[in-house]
């Protein structure tokens, strides 16, 4: 299992399918990024 990232350390390289195809996150190296992650829909929390 590999270990979570530290504050300050750089983001891992990840992809994800879209409408408008696969964007990776390398390919928007240079430009401002907002990520936004939440937990599995319908849990309780």
């Amino acid at each position: 299992m590999p270990a979570f990232p530290k504050p300050g350390d750089p983001a891992p390289d990840i992809c994800l399918e879209g409408t408008d195809g696969t964007v990776c996150l390398k390919d928007l190296a240079g430009k401002w990024v907002a990520l936004y992650v939440y937990p599995k829909d319908a849990t309780a929390g």
